[in-house]
């Protein structure tokens, strides 16, 4: 079983604005529309974990639903999906490990773990083995901050490091155990 995160960071480590906004990831133009190893990502996971922010801003894009691998919602909040996305994602909810072994039992190997607070959860629980963070550079100078409070220092090696558009940094790195 792998976890991955894969996220946009501000230079200040925020991954949204104060208003919860994303629009500060386009502040780099992107004529060529290039995907920075995003599909290739995509192939290498077989499910999706987000929290419920992120998945209220998914739904708010305007585009058709983006993922064609199954989206799982930790919620403890929502009784039910939105209108018009059922069948798009499923709730699931419990404890970060809780929710490993359940997708692990369905077939899933390789989880792709998005959103701030579920993120740091995750990580309390010592449950992300990959991050792949891609460095905008902007200063938020607030907002929904990636990291928070650890029980314990975590050691990551470098992986790789990719400049994109000749200003956007994105770094691999790997649990190290």
């Amino acid at each position: 079983m792998s976890t991955i995160v894969y996220l946009g960071i501000s230079l200040d480590g925020y991954i949204a604005d104060r208003d919860g906004g994303l629009d500060w990831l386009q502040s780099v133009p992107n004529p060529d529309n290039l995907d920075f190893g995003w599909a290739d990502f995509m192939d290498r996971i077989d499910a999706i974990v987000m929290g419920r922010k992120t998945f209220e801003a998914v739904c708010g894009f305007e585009c058709d639903w983006p993922y064609s691998k199954p989206v799982y919602v930790l919620s403890h909040s929502l009784p039910s999906l939105p209108h018009g996305f059922e069948g798009k994602a499923e709730l699931i909810g419990g404890s970060p490990s809780e929710i490993v072994e359940a997708l692990h039992r369905t077939g899933h190997r390789t989880l792709y773990i998005d959103g701030g607070k579920t993120v740091q959860e995750f990580l309390k629980d010592d449950l992300i083995d990959e991050m792949v963070l891609t460095t905008v550079p902007v200063l938020l100078g607030g907002g929904t901050p990636l990291f928070g409070d650890l029980p314990m220092a975590m050691a990551f090696k470098h992986v790789r490091t990719d400049v994109h558009l000749e200003a956007m940094v994105q770094t691999h790195y790997r649990r190290k155990r």
